[in-house]
């Protein structure tokens, strides 16, 4: 198994030299000496670890500078378990590392035996919470298509059909309720499709009324009759190398089905 990374962040190098040995045969230890460098080991190397003495440097701060870099270790990385070490008499600090996010707490000096129990338990919860999330994540994945949510095996048929017949370059006649989520196929079959690149274009044919819609649909020249001060693209146009979706079209009048018809054809 691959052992987890353990950052052991401590400006005193005997008790980098004292963990070193007592730890690299359970850990892939890394070390830095402040909290800079702290930060910058934390983003490059993803530990899941970390020991964090909080009487870092500078020896004026008292456990400000330790305290500081856990919060930035907390921020920049929310599900690393971290490790306070502090003296045994300064519980008020301890209890703020909690505060803070940190996991655990260990008093200096240190308890070698005492100090791998708490990084062993660590290192075991951080890796249970990783295995959930990816579990999550994966569930969440296999519910979600594009951005339809659905687990049944009725919603799976749906989207096995939608990948099938995006692949294709045909027309597409969604039937269903209103509010089922017509529009959301259409969106979902656009965008996986080679149209994707270009525009979806949606118009609710029910919405508009018929002297409107032919306009809409097939746009106007200048003065092509009163009131028409501008050109205006029609929807047909705007859609041309994507995708036009129709939604409501069983509303449109008949004659303006003919020429939609006569549009297609």
């Amino acid at each position: 198994m691959t052992k987890p990374k353990l950052l052991i962040v401590d400006d005193d190098e005997a008790i980098r030299t004292q963990l070193k040995y007592a730890l690299r045969d359970d850990f892939t230890l890394l070390f830095a000496e402040d909290r800079c460098q702290a930060l910058a080991a934390v983003q490059q190397e993803h530990p899941a670890l970390v020991s964090l003495d909080l009487g870092l440097p500078p020896a004026a701060a008292g456990a400000e500078e330790g305290l500081r870099a856990l919060d930035e270790i907390m921020k920049a990385a929310p599900t690393t378990k971290v490790v306070v070490l502090t003296g045994n008499n300064d519980r008020e600090n301890a209890i703020r590392a909690i505060q803070l996010g940190a996991f655990d707490y260990h008093g200096k000096p240190i308890q070698l035996d005492a100090f791998k129990v708490v990084l062993q338990r660590a290192a075991y919860l951080q890796t249970l919470e990783a295995e959930s999330d990816k579990h999550q994540r994966a569930e969440e994945s296999a519910m979600r298509f594009e951005d339809i949510l659905g687990s049944t095996p009725a919603m799976r048929e749906i989207f096995a059909v939608v990948a099938r017949v995006a692949k294709t370059d045909v027309t597409v006649l969604i039937q269903g309720e209103s509010g089922t989520g017509k529009e959301l196929l259409a969106r979902a079959v656009h965008s996986r499709s080679g149209r994707r690149s270009r525009p979806f274009v949606a118009i609710n044919c029910g919405a508009i009324p018929d002297t409107l819609l032919e306009s809409e649909l097939f746009g106007h020249e200048k003065g092509a009759y009163t009131g028409a001060h501008i050109q205006r693209k029609g929807k047909l146009e705007m859609a041309d190398g994507g995708t036009l979706f129709l939604d409501e079209i069983g509303e449109m009048s008949v004659p303006l089905q003919v020429k939609l018809l006569r549009f297609l054809q």
